[in-house]
């Protein structure tokens, strides 16, 4: 007869599947990751040398061969290690969420300005009152017929980056 202890007991096996996939999932984001993304990442100079040997392999049987290779490498870290890196990932994750979001308040609001004229610039500056009134204008009217004529948008993409500082500024 078998003594079950609880303090002791070991993950089920189903459980321990699910900790693998994880692993496995990890080291597929680690290897689609860019050399600049990574470089963020706290891996030892061993699992960096791995990643980029999953990254070079373009063979998708002999790149799935090689991701679970390094997944079983990452397995051998401890768990601290491995919450670091999936943090790191989170993070960068985040960062990049943020970063769209902010993207697509500086495209609302300047299809809001191109389409709404001056209320629209007004209901922009009373949020943003040190924005420069006069070029905002000149560059959401420029835009405005840019579009109506059917020209290369130079008046739009003007509009996006002034935009875009006024909105990381504040």
């Amino acid at each position: 007869m078998r003594d079950h202890d609880d303090d002791h007991q070991e993950p089920s096996r189903s459980q321990q599947r699910r900790e693998a996939l994880d692993v496995l999932k990890l080291a597929q984001a680690l290897a689609a990751m860019s050399d600049a993304e990574l470089a963020h990442v706290p891996l030892d100079d061993d699992l960096r040398a791995e990643v980029a040997r999953a990254r070079a392999v373009t063979q998708q049987i002999a790149r799935k061969r090689q991701t679970q290779y390094l997944a079983k490498q990452l397995r051998k870290l401890d768990d601290a290690a491995i919450d670091a890196v999936r943090a790191t990932l989170e993070r960068d994750r985040n960062a990049a969420r943020r970063e769209t979001a902010a993207l697509h308040r500086v495209e609302d609001w300047r299809e809001r300005l191109i389409a709404g004229g001056d209320d629209a610039l007004n209901a922009f500056i009373a949020e943003h009152p040190d924005a420069d009134r006069p070029r905002l204008r000149q560059l959401a009217r420029q835009a405005r017929l840019e579009r109506e004529q059917n020209r290369t948008p130079h008046a739009q993409r003007e509009l996006f980056r002034a935009l875009r500082a006024l909105l990381e500024a504040s």
